[in-house]
């Protein structure tokens, strides 16, 4: 069950999926070879940066939709990326590296080394001098785009999963799974505040009047001053935002969950003004486009798509999607329950598209570290643990980082073992081939 954001799909599924989607795809970028973990767009809005846990970054140009260049240098998903104010461009992986690249060269100028866990944020100083990283080894890390050079904040007890930089470039705002919020001096590295709220933090986003804006685990929106004081919170789903994205003009807020849902949210008024349902569920990632009026999305499918942020509708497609709650045929049992935390990285079944974890169809009785085509942690292909009711409950009660070590699933624990007994029961149910 190691939730390992990567897959192994091979660097020339990849070429292959490219040469077949050279010509214009009507407003679908399609060439990655797993789900697309991270968008960012170039300031004059023509090109676009992805990346996927397919181990690869793609540059694309809107204007053929087609992409012009693959990055190849991560050896485990690519889950942030971020365009420079130079025009250069930053990857960061699962790996615990960040390569800076230039546009047509096939290798990165710098590579940026120092967290020892999956980097999963990026965020560029707005005088671009600086790069924060955000990452699973519980710190957040500023590196001098000069001269590679960097300052290491601590304080996150648990995975840190958002990072970006305030408009004047003067403090840094992380978030993480610890519940908390902070609030650090982008010049020296203190921490100048510590919010405590009520759900873990998947994301961040800062407008352009200082005021934060966070999505969690439990499908809230919340808002906060740049004191750090909460403004307000809007709920946007049932399920966790795993992404979100502020348009230019700081106007709309994109709140991306695992649902496929997106929720636009107007700012100034805290209330949701339309949803947008996206195919290829979980969303991962959203990006506006310097109109404010378009945003790209990146999903489970491997495809980039263009929405109206305006309408909700998909730009270049007449298909309509509807949201799907993959548990629903479980309502009322208390093991689905206990399981939706897991929804985000793993399937029920082997017909459903890839995500970040191995999908858990027949499960129980297989070896870890085992299943066919996927790409697991070194250290899982050696252990002796055979998936059975009683190793997934002890998976949970010591915690992954305790029974599996090595491990890249985030860290987490079920302290009841009534709950456990319930998850493992419907595992035994839900998984059976």
């Amino acid at each position: 069950m190691n939730c390992v954001p990567g897959l192994s799909m091979g660097l020339r599924i990849v070429a292959a999926l490219l040469a077949m989607h050279l010509a214009p795809a009507r407003a679908q970028l399609t060439g990655h070879g797993g789900p697309v973990r991270a968008i960012a767009v170039a300031s004059n809005g023509y090109s676009v940066l992805s990346g996927s846990f397919d181990t690869a970054a793609i540059r694309w140009s809107l204007r053929t939709e087609s992409a012009e260049q693959v990055l190849r240098f991560h050896t485990s998903a690519v889950n942030a990326v971020a365009f420079l104010k130079d025009g250069r461009m930053a990857t960061a992986g699962a790996d615990a590296r960040i390569a800076i690249w230039t546009a047509g060269r096939q290798n990165p100028d710098q590579v940026f080394e120092g967290h020892r866990a999956p980097i999963v944020s990026l965020a560029v100083s707005p005088d671009g001098t600086k790069l924060a990283s955000a990452s699973w080894d519980h710190t957040v890390r500023i590196w001098s785009l000069g001269d590679g050079t960097q300052q290491v904040l601590e304080g996150h007890t648990q995975n840190v999963n958002g990072v970006a930089f305030t408009a004047d470039g003067k403090s840094l705002v992380s978030v993480g799974y610890d519940l908390q919020l902070r609030i650090w001096s982008s010049a020296g590295g203190s921490s100048a505040a510590a919010i405590a709220l009520p759900s873990p933090l998947n994301a961040v986003v800062i407008a352009s009047d200082g005021e934060m804006v966070t999505g969690g685990a439990d499908g809230k929106v919340r808002f906060l001053a740049s004191a750090g004081r909460e403004t307000g919170e809007v709920k946007a789903d049932a399920t966790p935002i795993v992404a979100l994205a502020i348009s230019p003009d700081s106007a709309l807020i994109a709140a991306a969950s695992i649902s496929g849902s997106i929720a636009i949210i107007d700012r100034k008024t805290r209330r949701t003004v339309r949803t947008a349902v996206v195919p290829g569920a979980p969303v991962w990632s959203v990006a506006f486009l310097p109109d404010n009026a378009t945003m790209l999305t990146g999903g489970a499918d491997g495809r980039v798509r263009r929405l109206n942020a305006l309408t909700g509708e998909p730009i270049g497609s007449s298909s309509q999607a509807t949201p799907r709650d993959p548990l629903a045929a479980y309502a009322g049992d208390r093991g689905a329950e206990v399981f939706r935390a897991c929804v985000a990285c793993h399937t029920l079944s082997d017909k459903e598209p890839q995500r970040a974890g191995p999908t858990l169809a027949g499960l129980y009785g297989r070896r870890i570290a085992t299943l066919p085509g996927y790409l697991f942690s070194d250290a899982l292909k050696h252990m002796d643990i055979v998936w059975t009711p009683e190793t997934v409950s002890r998976l949970f009660e010591l915690g992954p980082n305790a029974y599996t070590p090595g491990t890249k699933m985030p860290e987490q624990k079920i302290g009841s073992a009534e709950d456990r007994k319930a998850l493992t029961d419907f595992l035994t149910r839900a998984t059976a081939k």
